[in-house]
């Protein structure tokens, strides 16, 4: 038999927000849940933003191992 009274309470419709504005509901143990970063405001989920390689990652990466990118 499970251990009685061990865990802690469940709230089916947990309020999820975002500077203060509620998103959308979850289930967790938290009435409340914060969040900084959502699919909303998230750089790479948005079109604000394009990926780019600015410290030249991949090159170095590739010169490193003597591989040619061009392959």
């Amino acid at each position: 038999m499970p251990k009685v009274e061990i865990h802690p309470t469940w709230f089916d419709n947990a309020t999820v927000f975002c500077d203060g504005k509620p998103l959308c509901t979850v289930g967790s143990t938290k009435k409340e849940v914060q969040v900084d970063i959502w699919l909303g405001n998230h750089p790479f989920y948005n079109t604000t933003s394009d990926i780019i390689d600015s410290e030249g990652r991949v090159e170095r990466f590739m010169k490193k191992y003597g591989l040619n990118s061009r392959n």
